[in-house]
């Protein structure tokens, strides 16, 4: 039984390097574990209160509508022209963003079968309203993830 949760161990390694070799170039500033596990879990919740746009296309119409949010955008995108225009948009808009190591991660999150892109988390659902106390649980895990990204943004550049 031992060797069962050992081979499962080396095989979650096996794969976490696999992540780490598709990575594209300009793939920064890149999100560790523990940034990229609480990134995908405020993913993972925008999904479910509809507070989130999936792909390039929803996510640069959202931006030059004004919106404001986190843009999310996975690391491991061939070819990479497809999403080198989304930094520039975020970083002249003022919203932080964020890389993770895997489009099939940030789709899981994003609750869809289909790998994503990117994905911008916004505030407010772009339909309806949220409870009030809902509300507040997004905001600040939204606050929270934003402060982490400015941080690494801060040392990176």
């Amino acid at each position: 039984m031992g060797s069962d949760s050992e081979a499962e161990k080396s095989a979650q390694k096996e794969r976490e390097k696999k992540k780490l070799l598709a990575l594209a170039p300009i793939a920064k500033p890149l999100a560790g574990k523990k940034l990229c596990k609480r990134t995908l879990k405020l993913v993972r919740r925008a999904a479910e209160h509809k507070c989130l746009k999936r792909g390039v296309k929803e996510v640069v119409k959202s931006i030059r509508r004004g919106n404001k949010g986190i843009c999310v955008i996975a690391g491991n995108i061939s070819p990479i022209d497809v999403i080198t225009h989304v930094p520039i948009l975020c970083e002249e808009a003022n919203i932080p963003y964020i890389y993770v190591p895997s489009k099939e991660d940030l789709a899981n999150a994003g609750a869809t079968k289909r790998p994503t892109c990117c994905v911008l988390v916004l505030t407010k659902p772009t339909k309806g309203e949220l409870g009030q106390e809902e509300q507040e649980k997004l905001k600040a895990e939204h606050d929270q993830v934003a402060s982490d990204i400015s941080e690494l943004a801060n040392l990176m550049f």
